[in-house]
């Protein structure tokens, strides 16, 4: 008996209208429960979606499959950093997950990234469906000079973070996470075609929580970076709709 083709997510539809936004909210939820709670009162024009670690470990794949069943665009967070053969698997298995976009560390080296490009781009083939965006994680948000300096690197993390997306774009890649600080150096140097994603976002008057070289979104966007990655200024806030509808109303006017 045949088996019937694996649905094209919505987002990727040509009879689904396109959208863009900006936003990507992470999910830092324990409880899946919770999560899918809030995911309901999301619009998917509103806001794309991050699913990282701690959901992933607690519930699996299935919240990631019901959040694209919704129409959301769907950011798999979980930076595979590994053996080439072992990111990969990994890598063709998210992409079989129907993901908009998932992420590799840049610092697994070229034969990793190569490695990882390939492996998305067969398995979408494999599949007839969209190819998720791979994106290299350059370095993380919540390490600063001291940080760097101590793990042995004697350039200054913007630095250490160009280098890195420009390896990333070497192997191919469509993009790179890095701090919004970094954003219009790496914009430069890159070209327009380069995907950013800069987390450690937070509008003005947010605490800073356990992040080091935090941003604005306005001041992100106008830095060059294509997507904002914003968690608990918008989870944890008093009324999380209105703080999100807030951030999209200021990235308007910032355009």
């Amino acid at each position: 008996m045949a088996m019937s083709p694996e649905p094209i997510p919505l987002y990727a539809r040509t009879d689904v209208m396109q959208v863009d936004p900006k936003v990507i909210v992470a999910l830092d939820f324990a409880d899946p429960t919770q999560a899918m709670a809030f995911v309901d009162r999301l619009d998917p024009a509103a806001c794309a979606l991050k699913v990282g670690k701690e959901m992933f470990v607690v519930a699996g794949p299935e919240p990631v499959r019901r959040m694209i069943e919704r129409g959301f665009r769907v950011f798999l967070d979980l930076k595979f950093h590994d053996i080439p053969n072992t990111v990969a698997q990994a890598c063709a298995a998210a992409t079989r997950l129907g993901v908009w976009m998932l992420n590799v560390h840049a610092t697994g080296g070229r034969t990793m990234l190569v490695a990882a490009r390939e492996s998305v781009a067969r398995t979408a083939t494999e599949r007839s469906a969209p190819r998720p965006l791979l994106i290299a994680v350059t370095v993380l948000t919540s390490l600063g000079a001291g940080d760097v300096a101590e793990l042995g690197f004697t350039e200054a993390p913007e630095s250490i973070a160009l280098r890195l997306a420009r390896l990333a774009a070497d192997c191919g890649l469509d993009g790179a996470v890095c701090s919004a600080v970094e954003a219009p150096a790496l914009r430069h140097a890159l070209g327009a075609g380069f995907k950013l994603v800069t987390p450690g976002i937070r509008p003005a008057g947010s605490a800073a929580d356990d992040q080091s070289r935090i941003v604005t979104p306005e001041a992100a966007i106008a830095g060059g970076a294509d997507y904002l990655v914003i968690g608990r200024p918008i989870t944890q806030a008093a009324d999380p709709l209105e703080a999100l509808a807030r951030i999209n109303r200021s990235l308007e006017v910032a355009a």
